[in-house]
């Protein structure tokens, strides 16, 4: 599948929004429980998050050209912080609703339909969930995951309200509906916190996961160890996301004597394995002589240049 057609998984993130817009806040109507609310809101900001990927899986299909040679995959990037900061604001909402109902408290009504119909509403949002969540995997898009998992927590907020309303029915302590939108609130500051961290961290050039770097140093130590007798060596390893993406630099000490052609031969053979071991990397290689002190001099990001004179 071309990263154009992901835009379909948005397009049905989309269409479950809107029913569990209607379903929940019809579940408000009828109920007038807080909780409810606050599960409705939540709603409303993964209609709009689910607007926000999108706009920014449409980017992201765009081939690279030469104004963006590297390509416009960080456009994901934007979308999932947007989500976080759209929970953020959500949470604020129902915390403020959840206070006003606790300083005027109110009865449930209709707790039985209302119930049933955020359960139903919370089903279709676990289908999505699941359906994006393969996706994400498959495709190794943090739009996808991002939305997957903010339709998860709707899913384990939906479980809290509609406990919430049960221990309201069955104690009558109508403060219960807004200490159970307190907690909503608080569970989704978490996860709009997670989601800005992550997409920061990939506007940063943050590096690849641990694992992930384990696999790439894997692949260097099985051939320094079969050229341990030439002493090939690497150094100025550095990895990159964007997007679904990863870019990867290393420079390669070899020996002088060489032949550019033994050269790179080598650095093919481990821009291939490397490739094997990373779906969707791109690898940058370096060949350098080991015997050149000016092949360590740029092991740094930045280069160090001999002293003026030399």
């Amino acid at each position: 599948m071309q990263r154009g057609s992901l835009t379909r998984y948005a397009w049905l993130s989309i269409a479950a929004a809107a029913v569990t817009i209607g379903l929940k806040g019809g579940a408000y109507v009828l109920t007038g429980s807080v909780g409810l609310l606050s599960d409705a809101l939540e709603s409303v900001v993964n209609l709009a998050a689910a607007i926000a990927m999108l706009a920014a899986l449409s980017v992201a299909a765009r081939p690279p050209d030469e104004a963006h040679p590297y390509g416009y995959e960080k456009a994901e990037y934007f979308s999932s912080g947007f989500e976080g900061a759209l929970i953020l604001i959500a949470a604020g909402t129902i915390a403020f609703a959840a206070g006003e109902r606790l300083l005027q408290p109110q009865p449930i009504e209709s707790a039985g339909l209302g119930l049933a119909i955020s359960v139903v509403a919370s089903v279709v949002n676990l289908g999505v969930a699941r359906v994006l969540l393969g996706a994400a995997r498959q495709y190794r898009s943090i739009t996808l995951e991002a939305d997957a998992h903010h339709l998860l927590t709707d899913v384990w907020t939906s479980v809290g309200v509609v406990a919430g309303v049960v221990a309201v029915l069955l104690t009558g302590w109508l403060w219960l509906d807004s200490a159970i939108a307190f907690a909503v609130a608080a569970n989704i500051i978490r996860t709009g916190a997670g989601l800005v961290h992550r997409s920061v961290a990939g506007l940063l050039d943050a590096a690849f996961p641990p694992d992930e770097r384990a696999q790439v140093q894997a692949v260097l130590d099985r051939y320094a160890v079969d050229y341990a007798a030439d002493g090939v060596q690497f150094h100025a390893l550095r990895t990159r996301q964007s997007g679904p993406r990863r870019f990867l630099t290393v420079h390669v000490l070899v020996p002088g004597a060489w032949s550019v052609q033994q050269g790179h031969d080598v650095l093919e053979a481990i821009e291939a394995d490397l490739r094997r071991a990373l779906p969707s990397l791109t690898t940058s290689t370096h060949l350098e002589p080991l015997e050149d002190p000016a092949s360590f001099a740029d092991a740094a990001i930045d280069r160090l240049d001999p002293p003026a004179g030399r």
